[in-house]
Formats: C-alpha cells, structure tokens, sequence
C-alpha cells in the first residue's frame, strides 16, 4: 500500500526531526518506508540545493528560485518518490509543493496560480496522501537557529517568515482533509504523539491498522 506524507513549516519548526522520527517508528514496524527530502534527495537535487540555499555571491529571483525548486523536485518525483510509491512503500518527505506556494506565493509574492501550474507539471499531479504542518511563532522559530550558521532563507526579514507562516495556515485551511497542524510549541514527544495519531487513523481509514 503506497502511502505519501509530506512534511511543511516555517525555520526552526522541527520537521526534519519528527520526519525522522515517524520513519523511525514505521520501521521498527518493519514497514517498508523511504525517507526523502526537499530540495535535493537526488544527485542532480542536491547540486540545486546548495545553488538555493547557499549560494551568496549572485541574486536569485524569486521566479528562478521556483524553477529551480521544480527541477528538483520533478526529478525526485521521477527517481525516488514515484517509483517507491508504486512498489506500495510508504514515502515521506521533508518538504513537498507546498513548500514552494508558501515560500514563493505568499512569502515571494509570486502568482499561486502560476506556482500550482508549475508544481503539477514537476510532480505529474502527485498530492500527498497526508501533509504535516509544524507550526510555530515565527520569532521562536528563527530562536532555535541563531546560533548556526544561516542559509538564504534564514536571513530573510522578519516580515518575510510572517508571510510563509500565514501562507502555510492558509493553505491548511482549504484543505483540512489532507493536513493536519500541529503547534510545535509543545514538546518533542507529544508532537510526535500527535503526529503518529493522524497516521494510524490514516492507515485504519485504508483498512490496514496499525499501532
């Protein structure tokens, strides 16, 4: 049984960690589950993803930071998560298109009609079964990553982060079925409690419970 969750959220939010920790807990169930992740998960991914983040000494406008992010991920989708998915694994992954609608729409300024064209030529109408949000105010976000080293996003004014944290609720909103929100300000342990909740229920919702 193919199963696609995805994980979204603003800087300092915890998804990586608790992405890792729901393929985590699936594996110890001998589920067989591919962790993957955005930009990048891929050779040709992981070369876009340093331009993205990493790259300081020339400008990238917000319609080749999209592009660039689509390259990426129609590759991942082709090589990885695709594949995966039809040899009925469950995939999951640190970032998916909505990334690209909160960061670039709402954060950018882009058109979101233009961004959700784009996304579903890159992903050939792929939508994940089951999209986290980890929600966190935005100062206490950027909190958690002050004392690393920064990369483009991170650098971003204040108001920036605002604007993708409200795309992300927004986004959320319109689609409840598909997302579930969770606030990040809590601990570790009951977001991850609160996550693997909503992943049983997805899995009893396709008739193979589990626990």
């Amino acid at each position: 049984m193919g199963l696609f969750i995805t994980f979204e959220g603003g800087e300092g939010s915890g998804k990586s960690f608790q992405a890792r920790k729901l393929t985590k807990r699936l594996q110890e169930l001998a589920l067989p589950v591919v962790l993957t992740y955005e930009p990048g998960g891929t050779p040709l991914g992981n070369k876009i993803r340093l331009w993205l983040k990493r790259v300081d000494k020339f400008e990238v406008s917000p319609l080749t930071e999209l592009m660039l992010f689509d390259a990426s991920r129609a590759q991942l989708v082709n090589q990885v998560i695709k594949p995966n998915l039809e040899m009925g694994k469950i995939v999951i992954c640190d970032r998916y298109t909505d990334s690209t609608l909160a960061y670039q729409g709402y954060g950018r300024g882009l058109n979101l009609e233009m961004i959700s064209t784009i996304n579903n030529a890159a992903t050939l109408g792929l939508i994940p079964d089951l999209t986290v949000l980890l929600d966190i105010a935005v100062e206490a976000g950027l909190a958690r990553k002050k004392n690393r080293k920064q990369d483009r996003f991170e650098r971003e004014a204040l108001a920036f982060h605002q604007r993708v944290r409200e795309g992300y609720l927004k986004l959320a909103a319109e689609e409840p079925q598909r997302w579930l929100v969770v606030d990040t300000s809590q601990s570790k342990e009951e977001t991850a409690g609160a996550i693997w909740h909503r992943v049983t229920q997805v899995f009893s919702q396709r008739g193979a419970p589990i626990t």
